[in-house]
């Protein structure tokens, strides 16, 4: 639970945020769109900086990289709060990705390295916990904070949690340090964040105006040479900063470079479901903070049952019925009306809460099957980096599709309207379609060792 702060800091930050995004925009005076970059920026910067967290934690020791970690983001969120333009808070929200990239693979390393295979399902549920209450709380926060005080308050939030993660990290996590940190792959580390910022960044300003096409294609070809230039690098290798040979193992491939889609879905609810209640509906942000909770709700209640549904039925099946139901209940946001009744947007909220968290929890936990401890501390990384580029795809696509139909309609996407917003959530929300492809060819059995 303690290792698991970070999950606490990293959902309330999120959740909160999506909820403020109306606010912000029109205190700084900005398309709301804009401040996707303050989004993307700061789950690029955790992607990027990911790859180097498990040589950190080997070269250094767990407890201090924790607490270092905590301090950054904890610092990065107050400079947030004390920004006056949107590049400040994009240049702050990559600071606060490094602090978040170290933070959360040493609490899922630990699981890992020390739980037994036959309790790693209640393990990770436990360490999933503090983050679902996260979700629970920021939307509501977020709302009540905006109305009643101002929008910087939502950064500035996570400073006593911060300081209570280091008090109670320096006394109960262990300080391991494995010793063998060895040369720190500065080549493979360069190739994979110019790759990763280059497509990220092309994908999320291709169409806008914010810059010009050529910008944008001159980005996009660096990543997508960077990331060639990584693959043959790294080809045969193990002595790299991420060995792709850990895509040999089937499950950990099937689950991440399949899983890709839903976790497009899960990342873009917690941004965009409150920006269609308040842009599209009118919601206030009080409203809108009560009303996408219940995203939240669905994925606490289902916490308790989860261990005996997986023992029951197995992974495989969780995971197809999870990804279906998330993309369905993501896609039937685009139907709602102003007259839509908020009971059955909670209840659609509700189901949605259940499937994105039951996928997730499979996926991340029958995943590691088959892979050994000897390679544990970089899959480890290497699944959060999957993730965490994974949401920063979905927001930055969502918000592509948003821009897209605003023009199509004869407005800006400074100007988004009700109409605006269906088109984005039926794409995005079949693209699940195709996680459902990968993770039919799991074998049935698959994970039986972790039940």
């Amino acid at each position: 639970m303690i290792v698991a702060v970070p999950m606490f800091l990293q959902a309330v930050d999120t959740s909160i945020l999506g909820t403020a995004l109306p606010s912000i925009a029109a205190s700084l005076n900005v398309e709301i769109l804009r401040l996707n970059f303050a989004i993307t920026a700061y789950l690029l910067s955790l992607a990027l900086f990911l790859p180097a967290s498990g040589w950190i934690m080997d070269r250094f020791g767990t407890r201090h990289v924790f607490c270092a970690a905590v301090a950054i983001f904890s610092l990065a969120s107050a400079l947030c709060g004390a920004a006056t333009s949107v590049t400040q808070i994009v240049l702050f929200r990559i600071l606060q990705g490094l602090g978040g990239a170290m933070m959360v693979p040493v609490g899922r390393l630990i699981l890992l390295r020390s739980i037994p295979p036959g309790q790693l399902i209640v393990a990770m549920l436990w360490f999933t916990v503090p983050g679902t209450i996260g979700r629970v709380v920021g939307p509501l926060l977020g709302g009540f904070i905006v109305t009643l005080a101002s929008w910087r308050w939502i950064f500035l939030l996570n400073i006593p949690f911060g300081v209570l993660g280091i008090l109670l990290s320096l006394k109960f996590v262990p300080d391991a340090q494995s010793g063998k940190a060895g040369r720190f792959d500065f080549t493979g580390f360069m190739l994979m964040a110019v790759g990763l910022s280059g497509l990220i960044c092309g994908l999320e300003t291709i169409g806008r105006n914010f810059v010009s096409l050529s910008a944008t294609i001159l980005v996009t070809s660096i990543g997508i040479v960077a990331s060639i230039c990584y693959w043959i690098y790294s080809r045969d290798r193990d002595d790299v900063i991420i060995p792709l040979s850990i895509f040999g193992h089937r499950a950990f491939s099937i689950t991440n470079i399949g899983g890709v889609p839903v976790r497009i879905v899960v990342g873009s609810a917690p941004i965009f479901v409150p920006l269609l209640l308040q842009i599209g509906m009118g919601f206030t942000p009080i409203q809108s903070g009560l009303t996408s909770a219940w995203l939240s709700v669905g994925a606490f209640v289902i916490r308790p049952i989860m261990r005996h549904a997986i023992n029951k039925f197995g992974f495989k099946p969780l995971m197809i019925t999870a990804t279906v139901l998330s993309g369905a209940a993501f896609s039937v946001n685009g139907l709602y009306s102003p007259g839509t009744s908020i009971y059955f947007m909670c209840a659609v909220l509700f189901v949605a809460g259940v499937a994105n968290s039951l996928a997730m929890v499979t996926m991340n936990t029958v995943g590691f099957s088959g892979v050994g401890k000897q390679i544990m501390s970089k899959a480890t990384v290497l699944s959060t980096m999957m993730q965490q580029t994974s949401m920063s795809l979905g927001v930055a696509l969502f918000a592509y599709c948003l821009s897209i139909t605003a023009r199509a309609h004869g407005h800006s996407a400074e100007d988004l309207t009700m109409s605006d917003f269906p088109m984005a959530f039926f794409i995005v929300g079949g693209l699940s379609c195709l996680s459902v492809a990968a993770f039919s060819r799991l074998p049935a059995n698959e994970g039986a060792e972790l039940r």
